[in-house]
């Protein structure tokens, strides 16, 4: 696995990301891939989607091994959800 540093603040990152996302993916993917991955290089505005964070990732990297990835869900601006206070058990 290629380790490597952030070039962009977070904010940055994510700003970035939604430009990329917005101007050039978003129609080619939404609706029929939705809650599917994008994973986009920031430097070179390179992209892949799959069902798989990890595929689309290697995919990527593959082509761009120095690349500045951000991610996003396909129809939501989340990945993952967070639940605040204790978890519901199931009876």
């Amino acid at each position: 696995m290629n380790i490597r540093k952030p070039r962009y603040s977070k904010d940055k990152a994510a700003r970035m990301s939604s430009e990329i996302y917005d101007r050039d993916i978003r129609a080619l993917v939404e609706p029929g891939r939705d809650g599917e991955i994008v994973v986009i290089d920031l430097d070179t505005g390179a992209w892949e989607v799959d069902t798989s964070q990890d595929a689309a990732s290697g995919r990527l990297e593959a082509r761009h091994p120095h690349a500045q990835m951000m991610i996003v869900r396909v129809g939501s601006r989340f990945i993952r959800q967070f639940r605040s206070g204790p978890a519901e058990i199931a009876a």
